[in-house]
């Protein structure tokens, strides 16, 4: 009797941490995610982890997976995570496999191809970079958040229907449009909203 009611305890418990666990996985692949950011491309805005210095922390980011859903496009100026591989459609498996619990069991780590950077053009813009100065439509853009003073020069472009174009603000160690064109408005995974860890310097994007 006695251990009846033990076991009818833990199954209710059992149910409970289902639903729970149901719910988190399924804000985190159609809402929200964490993650946290790798590398140096996006700094002096975000710092990341590097491979080679385990005392450096990644800032932690919160992306909204929803925030282009709908026919929403990105916009000029949001900082998003994109998935780089450009040449691969993404589909409900890569949103899967990218969650936290279930990322164990995808062949690829998280950090190789999600890559944090800022919207510099939409469909339509024209995009040229000459001799460090970013210009689009013809105008040069004003950017006060950049690491330092962009080297090198980029042929104007123009940027497809559906697709966006994308920078570090660490322009001379990034890889971003530069390197693989364009990116499809299906590989920008989200928009970056909030900064919540290190504590000082949570903040709102």
């Amino acid at each position: 009797m006695f251990q009846n009611r033990i076991l009818i305890e833990l199954l209710g418990w059992g149910k409970v941490l289902f639903f729970s666990l149901t719910i988190f996985i399924f804000i985190s692949i159609f809402l929200f995610q964490p993650y946290i950011v790798n590398g140096s491309s996006m700094e002096p805005t975000f710092v990341g982890t590097e491979p080679n210095n385990n005392e450096k922390t990644g800032d932690y980011i919160i992306v909204s997976k929803s925030s282009y859903k709908l026919n929403r496009k990105p916009k000029s100026g949001d900082i998003v995570v994109i998935d780089s591989r450009i040449y691969k459609p993404r589909n409900f498996k890569d949103e899967l496999l990218e969650h936290p619990f279930l990322s164990i069991f995808a062949t690829e780590s998280n950090g190789n191809y999600k890559w944090v950077k800022r919207v510099i053009g939409e469909e339509g813009d024209t995009i040229e970079i000459r001799d460090g100065k970013v210009f689009r439509n013809k105008l040069e853009l004003e950017e006060a958040y950049l690491q330092e003073e962009m080297l090198g020069s980029y042929e104007e472009i123009t940027v497809p229907d559906n697709h966006v174009f994308v920078l570090g603000d660490n322009r001379n160690h990034s890889g971003d449009s530069r390197a693989i064109g364009p990116v499809p408005n299906e590989n920008v995974i989200g928009k970056v909203m909030v900064r919540y860890y290190p504590f000082n310097k949570v903040n709102v994007y």
